[in-house]
């Protein structure tokens, strides 16, 4: 009966200590990801989700962590919550190319000023519309099932206490802040055409009609146009970036 009882309390040590060292990896990320990890959510939501993904991760992380020690060592902590981190980081930056894309596209359709503070992060309204469209569409395609597999994988990619260099890590950051503007620009395409076209046309109008008021005239038909560009091109828009997104869940260091 004692020697049952030490099993059971060894085994138990053992599934806390890969439960502790899982929830570093996890909770890490949860402070920065999209969508389970928004600003807008409740701490204890998120704090919630991060162990349930705890809960469920760690039977299948078992065997492979091969945690000995009850509590993680200094080095252990500062690695996990590093990875964690640059985990949330990979799939956060493709949220700020939508709302990068957003601004691009008010500023070109001389919206840029409408509903400006309206959300926790003052942006124009196309950037609040296209990160919600985006972030619910992310969320109804099954972002907690892709995020179990991201983790999964991370410590292929991220060995488990194993920390990151700094060449390879500043590396990284460099490449993804350059995939995340590249894309902005490619969502914002439709908008910068538009507005590259409307100040063409007025610049021949008011070249052959300078007594005209052209700005009086322009005005509305931007924002018209601009309305209804967001309204024709935002179905195209958002399955782009969500192809980027799931591509940035399945390979979140590596290229998209």
């Amino acid at each position: 009966m004692t020697d049952m009882l030490a099993q059971i309390l060894s085994l138990s040590q053992v599934w806390l200590a890969t439960g502790l060292a899982v929830f570093l990896r996890i909770g890490a990320c949860f402070i920065v990801l999209p969508g389970l990890g928004e600003q807008m959510i409740p701490m204890r939501v998120r704090l919630g989700a991060a162990l349930a993904f705890t809960v469920f991760l760690t039977p299948a992380l078992l065997p492979e962590l091969n945690v000995t020690d009850t509590i993680p060592s200094l080095s252990t902590f500062y690695s996990e919550a590093l990875a964690g981190l640059i985990l949330g980081l990979a799939l956060r930056l493709l949220v700020h190319a939508l709302q990068i894309a957003g601004v691009i596209a008010a500023q070109s359709t001389s919206l840029s000023q409408i509903m400006g503070g309206a959300s926790p992060d003052p942006q124009p309204a196309m950037g609040a519309i296209l990160m919600l469209g985006g972030l619910t569409l992310a969320l109804i395609s099954g972002l907690h099932i892709h995020l179990v597999g991201t983790f999964l994988r991370s410590y292929d990619v991220l060995p488990f206490g194993d920390l990151p260099g700094p060449r390879d890590l500043g590396a990284w950051g460099i490449d993804q802040v350059r995939e995340s503007f590249g894309l902005a620009l490619s969502l914002a395409a439709p908008f910068l055409i538009a507005s590259l076209l409307y100040n063409v046309a007025l610049g021949v109008i008011n070249k052959a009609m300078p007594q005209l008021m052209v700005a009086f005239v322009g005005a509305p038909a931007i924002t018209w146009g601009g309305l209804v560009l967001l309204l024709v091109t935002t179905p195209f828009i958002l399955p782009i970036w969500l192809h980027a997104f799931e591509g940035a869940l399945a390979a979140p260091l590596g290229p998209r």
